[in-house]
């Protein structure tokens, strides 16, 4: 069999760093821990953006919510024990 005689072009690597960005004073693994921890990343609604322009507003309207929703849910789970 023979092979295909058109062999695939190999995409050159080519340096796409940018000049200004140096990297001889870094040191491996700095972040590595806090990128282990992970991040919230929460997408808003476009129809309620003019509500919550930032995301302070957003952490202040949870935290005025969050007490009702920690009592609703005790309440619930006392139900369903008794």
């Amino acid at each position: 069999m023979k092979k295909n005689g058109k062999r695939k072009r190999r995409t050159v690597d080519r340096d796409t760093m940018r000049p200004e960005y140096d990297f001889s004073r870094a040191v491996r693994g700095t972040t590595a821990a806090r990128y282990a921890q992970g991040t919230n990343v929460v997408v808003i609604d476009p129809e309620i953006l003019d509500v919550f322009p930032t995301s302070a507003s957003v952490n202040e309207a949870l935290r005025a919510l969050a007490p009702v929703l920690r009592q609703s849910r005790l309440a619930t789970a006392r139900r369903r024990s008794a």
